[in-house]
């Protein structure tokens, strides 16, 4: 895969970091261990360093020429709270945590790329490098949104990228428009009347009631949802009762519901109250909804879509970039970033490896870099530099 030379000859230093984030994995708004190594890299790059925002965030800085344009590059630094199946020299060391999203390649990627760009400075403008805590499910980019990012390091585009197993390994592919999904969660609670589970006609039954409910829920989805705009209503846990004669006071569903469109989500917590209220008032029921709205649709402005693929193509070929790849239902908290700015989010192939969040999974280094050239030739085509002098 043809990459930036200078990058290439670093590859095994981009491993190593790498591999030392993954040995040592630290979970949402505890990652002190890797935001310390990612500050002393970039201090030793001779990159201005800033700390604080969203407790563990990571901001370098590092200006060239005289433009006042400038860009952001994000990555994320935490782990899942999940054990590590693999045996690899390289395997967790902290019990219960593991790299299985491919975060610790995502920080060595940027960090490869700020190397380099310190190196070299041959952009005109300014870089700023923003490694972020607590992308899983921590919400660190709206953490550092509301903080302030943006206004202490403005940008007029702010890039993230991720890995994709299963797509071929140094293949981009990206799309304009909502690229990953909302994600929200509910707790239904449904309340009945208990009794002996060998009368049922004493009581009320909760669960009966429950499954009544996980069934009509998806009616949503297939019969008050235009076909064209996917919706995910997901019943993940069924909580009731300890005896297994006894039929419980009450049952409680939880799960994860998924949109594209902002409208379509707004809409869906009102649904989900209805179906669930109707059933239970008619099988003499209660049900009472809690609805948490987390991160927000993931949505790439076009302009910013066309920047990202011609430097993507700059560095794989065209042929290796996909501009209408296929959308995804998970979800991604640098969708508060593009919400606040004009930007782009890509996925980079991590070949054939374990799906993400799998304990067999592993970051692929063959690609560090490609990603870090990626970012490079980013900045590079973005903030190029003017000619020095103008025609006659």
């Amino acid at each position: 895969m043809p990459v930036i030379n200078r990058v290439a000859a670093f590859h095994d230093d981009m491993k190593a970091w790498r591999r030392e984030i993954h040995s040592r994995p630290e979970l949402c708004f505890e990652e002190k261990r890797t935001a310390d190594l990612v500050a002393e890299k970039l201090a030793s790059f001779g990159v201005e360093i800033h700390r604080g925002l969203a407790t563990t965030g990571v901001v370098g800085t590092l200006r060239a020429g005289t433009s006042d344009r400038a860009i952001g590059l994000r990555a994320d630094l935490d782990a899942l709270p999940m054990g590590e199946d693999n045996t690899f020299s390289h395997r967790s060391l902290n019990a219960g945590r593991m790299h299985a999203c491919g975060h610790d390649g995502h920080t060595a990627m940027l960090l490869g790329a700020a190397r380099y760009l310190a190196e070299t400075r041959n952009f005109d403008g300014t870089v700023h490098f923003i490694f972020q805590p607590a992308e899983e499910g921590g919400g660190g980019g709206r953490v550092m949104v509301e903080e302030g990012l943006f206004d202490r390091f403005p940008v007029e585009a702010v890039y993230g990228m991720h890995n994709w197993p299963g797509l071929e390994a140094g293949r981009f592919s990206v799309r304009p428009g909502p690229m990953m999904a909302s994600a929200d969660q509910f707790d239904l609670t449904i309340r009945g009347l208990g009794t002996h589970g060998a009368m049922p006609h004493r009581g009320v039954d909760p669960v009966v009631c429950a499954c009544q409910i996980v069934t009509a829920l998806q009616t949503i989805a297939s019969r008050e949802t235009n076909p064209l705009e996917s919706v995910v209503i997901s019943v993940t846990q069924i909580h009731a009762g300890e005896a297994y004669n006894v039929i419980p006071n009450e049952c409680v569903l939880r799960g994860t519901v998924r949109a594209f469109e902002p409208k379509v989500r707004d809409g869906l917590p009102a649904a989900i109250e209805r179906i669930a209220t109707g059933i239970a008032r008619a099988m003499g029921c209660e049900a009472a909804l809690v609805y948490k709205h987390g991160y927000p649709p993931l949505v790439n402005t076009a302009a910013e879509v066309r920047i990202a693929a011609e430097a993507m193509a700059e560095v794989v070929g065209a042929d290796r970039v996909t501009t209408d790849g296929a959308a995804t239902m998970g979800s991604e908290d640098f969708a508060f970033m593009l919400e606040a700015k004009p930007g782009a989010y890509v996925f980079l192939g991590n070949g054939a490896t374990a799906s993400l969040h799998n304990p067999k999974y592993d970051f692929n280094d063959d690609i560090l870099p490609v990603g870090a050239s990626y970012w490079a030739t980013l900045v590079e085509q973005t903030l190029a530099r003017r000619s020095a002098t103008k025609a006659a």
